[in-house]
């Protein structure tokens, strides 16, 4: 009915090999699109750049995360710092007076740079070894925003970014500053959806699964993981310089703190390792559930005319939030994404599945 293959024909390989064989894959991902063009017609500016802005860069961000984690097997705790990198790199080099296009590729590289220092430690340890490693490196990182004034201003100072600017030409307005955070998920997303299926992806599933064994057939497993946390951190590079320029509007070293590295990590696991969509998904719990609780639980109460006072209104929500991810950990702990593929199975074969003995 929905997910329906018949009349669907593979001819070639190049057919076999597309990324959405079944149209209604095909039509879902075109609808998402429009939807999302479309968004600054139907949202208010206010959720608009409140709520679903953040998201999409956050989105980015955690795929670059699953590209090192759940594609490579190595755990970051390291991501925030390498974000950091990468903001601070394209705020300053937009200060210089160099372009806003130049400076985000100044941000990607030097987040890259980075990045591949990450990687030697992974060509060592691994596991929980490489998670305390890259968590020892953020510190560091923090240290050095914090103690550096000549990067961040010092521990409590901020960097204000310029005005993003593509072409020469400013964006201010927040439909303009909405669609380059959705221009940049998208393209993130795509290259993802395409690295699955090449021998990059398949190489860095083998790294994953067993590096020892992916090493006898051929697959350097060293220069793949070199690669995964380069393109991680280019990936993460970009995303934080939109993040400043689109979202924060100022730069300060409690943006990019360990807290923030967990919270990433958080995002890829709920949403699910390897798991494209689950990375909306993830990112969508993480970032945006606590407000919706919170204002769910304000109305509630309101509704009842009972008086909470401040400081119960803040703890409840976080409580339930919490136990959200729980109970959906317990539910699936492969992740929302894997959610979505079973409701996805299941219309996949319904109904012919009512008919087993």
């Amino acid at each position: 009915m929905f997910y329906r293959q018949a009349g669907i024909r593979h001819r070639s390989y190049v057919s076999d090999s597309k990324l959405f064989p079944i149209p209604t894959d095909r039509n879902l991902i075109w609808f998402l699109i429009l939807l999302g063009i479309a968004a600054p017609l139907f949202v208010n500016s206010l959720y608009l750049n409140s709520y679903v802005l953040p998201w999409l860069v956050w989105t980015a961000a955690a795929l670059g995360l699953n590209l090192v984690t759940g594609w490579a097997g190595q755990l970051h705790l390291g991501y925030a710092a390498i974000m950091a990198v990468g903001a601070y790199s394209a705020v300053h080099a937009a200060r210089f007076g160099i372009p806003w296009e130049i400076a985000l590729l100044i941000a990607g590289f030097s987040a890259a740079a980075i990045g591949t220092l990450f990687s030697f430690a992974a060509m060592r340890v691994k596991g929980l070894y490489l998670a305390l490693t890259t968590l020892a490196m953020q510190f560091v990182m923090d240290w050095v925003l914090s103690h550096v004034p000549a990067i961040t201003g010092g521990s409590h100072a901020s960097l204000q970014s310029p005005t993003f600017k593509l072409l020469g030409q400013p964006i201010t307005s927040d439909a303009g500053l909405y669609y380059v955070a959705f221009g940049w998920c998208v393209i993130v997303t795509v290259f993802i959806l395409n690295m699955r299926r090449t021998g990059l992806g398949r190489a860095l599933v083998a790294v994953r699964e067993k590096d020892y064994a992916a090493a006898i057939l051929g697959v350097n497993s060293f220069y793949y993981k070199i690669i995964a946390f380069a393109t991680s951190s280019f990936i993460a590079g970009i995303s934080g310089a939109l993040l400043v320029a689109t979202f924060f509007f100022l730069a300060t070293p409690e943006q990019f703190s360990v807290a923030v590295s967990i919270q990433v990590l958080a995002m890829v696991i709920v949403g699910g390792l390897a798991s494209i969509i689950g990375s909306y998904f993830g990112v969508a719990l993480i970032l945006l559930m606590p407000g919706i609780t919170n204002s769910l639980f304000s109305a509630f109460a309101d509704y009842l005319g009972l008086q909470l006072n401040p400081e119960t209104l803040a703890h409840i929500p976080t409580a339930v939030y919490g136990a959200l991810i729980i109970i959906f950990l317990m539910v699936e702990p492969l992740g929302l994404g894997k959610i979505y593929n079973n409701i996805r199975d299941y219309f996949l074969v319904w109904p012919f599945d009512q008919m087993k003995k």
